[in-house]
């Protein structure tokens, strides 16, 4: 597959990742429905072979199962894998969520030790600050994960979900190699807020999580009916009314679209991103998806086809919100 830089500090990626969320459970039930072990390794072993080496997690997912997940899929073979992964939702010594976020000093110390053990490794790839915490000066955060490249336990560090101004303040303490946040032709507020250009400027490197709409984007969901009980984007607005039919318009005209270039919706979703030099980690656990995706980096579009793409959905189209109201308050 092609390798793309992230970023200006030397970090060189293919240009899919995979995200590993959906591949393990949260403690309070699963993400995306029931998920199966032999078949998510299979599916990272698979991504490997393609040249997908960018594995994308967090402490949160599980907590702490998919770190041990990756661990076990990866065993042998830490050196051809780019691992990167979060820290900032507070989890505590009985391995509970508090749903709290923290950023100091001294949680960033204790969070990359669990993150070390739970994934085997004595480094990590790229690091996160997962979300930001509104209680403690970034400068503090960015400064403490600073400290753990120089003490060799992470090669890179990131931000997810912050503005431009958290952005240049953290950047101004120690290069920051990316950015994290939720992107789509269904979801650009990153663009609409300046964030991209604030990046551009910066030459920090993007990382677009959900580019398949959460799924929506893929064509697979037309009714609630195709999404498991447990999953919980039956709890978002985006697939709640008045949202959840005027996107599945929005999608069927995206699928017309793909048609006539001989392509899935899934994969001009993805390519969307690519052209646009954004690297997108798409989540799958199993791999009759994989190879669909990692296929949409070789899917070069025209400037028409862009545009004509970008009609469709223009900047602004309100989808629905990605998370319910608490979530939606944690975004900087």
């Amino acid at each position: 597959m092609k390798k793309i830089n992230l970023g200006s500090e030397g970090l060189i990626v293919p240009s899919v990742g995979l995200g590993c969320m959906g591949m393990t459970g949260f403690e309070e039930g699963h993400m995306y429905g029931e998920a199966d072990e032999r078949e998510a390794i299979a599916t990272i072993h698979q991504s490997l072979e393609l040249g997908g080496n960018f594995l994308d997690t967090a402490d949160l997912y599980g907590p702490f199962k998919n770190e041990q997940l990756i661990a076990k899929a990866i065993k042998g073979r830490r050196n051809d894998c780019i691992i990167a992964t979060k820290f900032g939702w507070e989890i505590d010594d009985n391995h509970k969520v508090t749903w709290a976020i923290n950023g100091k000093k001294e949680y960033v110390k204790k969070a990359v030790e669990r993150s070390l053990k739970n994934l085997h490794t004595d480094y990590i790839d790229l690091y996160y600050m997962h979300r930001l915490d509104k209680n403690t000066p970034i400068e503090e955060t960015v400064a403490a994960m600073s400290e753990l490249v120089k003490a060799g336990k992470v090669g890179f560090i990131g931000l997810s979900e912050v503005s431009s101004s958290t952005i240049e303040r953290a950047h101004a303490i120690h290069p920051i190699t990316a950015v994290q946040s939720e992107y789509s032709l269904f979801e650009r507020t990153t663009e609409s807020r300046g964030i991209l250009d604030t990046l551009r400027k910066l030459g920090i490197g993007f990382v677009a999580y959900s580019p398949l709409g959460r799924g929506f984007l893929s064509g697979q969901i037309q009714t609630l009916d195709d999404l498991p009980a447990d999953d919980f984007r039956r709890a978002i607005p985006r697939f709640q009314e008045p949202h959840f039919y005027k996107n599945i318009e929005l999608v069927k005209a995206i699928e017309t679209m793909a048609l006539e270039k001989g392509i899935t919706t899934s994969q001009l979703a993805l390519a969307w991103i690519i052209n646009k030099g954004i690297l997108p980690i798409p989540g799958t656990k199993r791999r009759k998806y994989l190879t669909q995706n990692i296929a949409a980096a070789d899917i070069v579009l025209t400037d028409a086809e862009l545009s004509k793409l970008e009609s469709i959905v223009p900047l602004g189209t309100d989808t629905g919100n990605p998370y319910d109201t608490f979530s939606m308050g944690l975004i900087d």
